[in-house]
């Protein structure tokens, strides 16, 4: 069943940990000494080793993954299987052609049960071996709970319904049946429960604490709320939102975009992030895979923007976006003549041949101002939408030849050069948007284009605000819930939302208006952060949001690149991989997938 770099465990398992991961997460004593791998008959005997052991635990949130670039499987590309985000390939799972014979199911397993695994060592081990403090130990056991919780929660929003083991256990004693989906939701809540009880365990670590990067209590409640988010006792989920605000977290006040640099990674809207370092195998490869051939002088747009997300984006007054209120007629060309509007100024006879072939609409064409027409289309929008989005005509600091170079995103693309340059990608015959958020700028922000030194955070307090608006809306308390989403909203620069007067457009008219309200909400605010797949998933909405006419892999102006196929609801529940179900002939194939 459980597998790590093709390696049957041990008894608890043999961890495989690098102290270059960080020694008990601290980011301070990194350093890039080979891998080292300790027995498990050593392991936790010393304080030292202790300490490497938890480092362990926290290192699976990397999926193992220890090498340059990504693993495929990091939380941030998920976005491409949502309505927020999308993949230059063909997705297996979005075209209906995905099996569960795909190693796309049997990785996110493997490397799930993996983290479970390290944590139950660590939960039974440290009582019996450790020599550290008894303090340091409760609280690491705690951590280790946590972990174990945080494992076992991202499985049940993926399969909805796993073997539960917690102790560690040997491959061939991997040989339970799934639990229920509701039986796994109460192991987590129990665990977080008793890592909110321990007394050992802070409430927050403050930015440059020695231990910031360490599981607080704030991050317990936070995690806690989620799962009884998921399992709708939302009286339950608001009073833990509550609690992570009473630990301390509270939104960052120096603006959306600055949020996402490596300067903020520890402020106090930070409540659980996976701690990075500009070293390879260590670093964030959001840069790698969201970035261009001008990001750092060469990365691979591979996860880009879907324009669903772009469209949603509202304008600064809070009333929808609409094309045709920007370019009347908009909406009744075809998708192929729209390209017009997004042609740049002064094309050559040969560009036009070319887009008029595409069946772009050239008789719409402006030769001198269709650049600053189509610029019109992004302004007095949520200032979200530049601070997440490149759009086209946009600008970004770029790399040329070493150097720092200001390039715009244009189409069709020409060349690259150090002063008013195109921005390049890997798909220049495509024009697509492209991620701004986690992609660095510049020589300076990141060593080395495949490991960017930023935290990639896994739960932030505007999350948690959201979540809680959605709680007291389902409760009914719609000025409550009000009151939370304009707490993001204001950070955003955005009109606010009010239900006093119908005639403006942020009128919130019933609870189902505004539960769709704050669904929109989500969708705007975590692009890239690995979030808008699973709450499609929670809400049910994936369907109708992902699979509907004419939706897929699409450029700028909808052209449809890659289509998807909804193949039926069965796809609401990853599979159990078939791999583990012929090594466990106790596990239940899941219905509706052939196997």
């Amino acid at each position: 069943m459980l597998l790590f770099n093709g390696h049957k465990m041990k008894k608890i398992l043999t961890i495989i940990f690098t102290i270059a991961v960080f020694t008990g997460c601290k980011k301070d004593f990194l350093n890039t000494t080979p891998p080292s791998q300790v027995g498990s008959e050593m392991m936790w005997t010393t304080d030292n080793l202790t300490d490497q052991g938890m480092a362990g635990v926290y290192s699976q949130l990397r999926y193992g993954w220890s090498t340059g670039g990504a693993s495929g499987l990091d939380l941030y590309q998920m976005d491409c299987l949502g309505f927020t985000g999308q993949t230059s390939g063909a997705e297996s799972l979005l075209s209906g052609t995905i099996t569960p014979g795909n190693s796309y199911f049997s990785d996110h397993w493997r490397n799930l049960y993996e983290g479970v695994q390290r944590a139950n060592g660590a939960i039974k081990f440290i009582p019996l071996k450790s020599p550290s403090s008894p303090e340091k130990k409760a609280r690491y056991i705690a951590e280790a709970k946590f972990l174990r919780a945080y494992f076992y929660l991202r499985l049940n929003q993926l399969y909805k319904g796993v073997p539960i083991y917690l102790e560690p256990f040997l491959p061939e004693e991997a040989n339970k049946t799934q639990n229920t989906e509701a039986e796994v939701w109460a192991q987590v809540i129990s665990d977080l429960t008793a890592v909110i009880a321990e007394p050992n365990l802070p409430d927050r670590y403050p930015s440059g604490n020695a231990n910031y990067g360490h599981i607080t209590k704030g991050a317990a409640y936070a995690l806690r709320g989620k799962a009884y988010v998921y399992t709708q006792k939302w009286d339950l989920a608001a009073a833990d939102f509550q609690k992570v605000k009473d630990a301390g977290y509270g939104l960052f006040t120096g603006g959306y975009s600055a949020l996402f640099k490596t300067a903020n990674e520890q402020s106090n809207e930070m409540i659980f992030s996976i701690q990075n370092i500009g070293v390879t195998g260590f670093g964030s490869a959001t840069q790698f895979y969201c970035g261009t051939r001008s990001s750092f002088g060469s990365c691979w747009n591979t996860y880009h923007v879907s324009p669903n997300l772009v469209d949603l984006y509202e304008n600064a007054d809070g009333s929808k976006f609409n094309w045709d209120a920007v370019l009347p007629g908009y909406s009744s060309l075809s998708v192929a003549e729209r390209e017009v509007y997004f042609l740049r100024n002064n094309l050559t006879t040969p560009e036009i041949a070319a887009a008029t072939t595409r069946g772009a609409k050239m008789s719409l064409y402006l030769p001198t101002g269709n650049e600053a027409r189509i610029i019109q289309a992004y302004a007095n929008r949520d200032p979200r939408l530049a601070a997440n989005v490149i759009t086209p005509y946009s600008t970004y600091l770029g790399v040329f030849s070493g150097a720092n170079a200001t390039v715009t995103s244009r189409w069709p693309y020409r060349s690259e050069a150090a002063v008013n340059g195109d921005l390049r990608t890997d798909t220049q015959s495509l024009f697509y948007y492209l991620y701004r958020k986690y992609v660095y700028e510049g020589t300076t922000e990141t060593p080395g284009r495949d490991y960017g030194p930023t935290d990639f955070v896994l739960i932030r307090y505007a999350d948690i605000l959201l979540m809680w608006a959605e709680a007291l809306n389902e409760q009914g308390m719609t000025a409550e819930a009000i009151a939370k989403v304009n707490e993001v909203r204001t950070r955003a620069g955005i009109a606010l939302l009010q239900n006093a007067n119908a005639g403006l457009p942020t009128f919130v008219s019933s609870q189902s208006d505004l539960r769709e309200r704050i669904r929109n909400e989500r969708r705007v605010e975590f692009p890239n952060e690995g979030i808008n797949f699973f709450d499609e998933m929670r809400w049910k909405s994936w369907k109708d949001k992902v699979f509907y006419s004419g939706n897929g892999t699409k450029q700028i102006w909808g052209k449809v690149v890659n289509a998807y196929s909804f193949k039926g609801d069965y796809l609401y529940t990853w599979p159990v991989p078939a791999v583990e179900v012929e090594r466990n002939p106790s596990l239940v194939r899941t219905p509706g997938w052939v196997y």
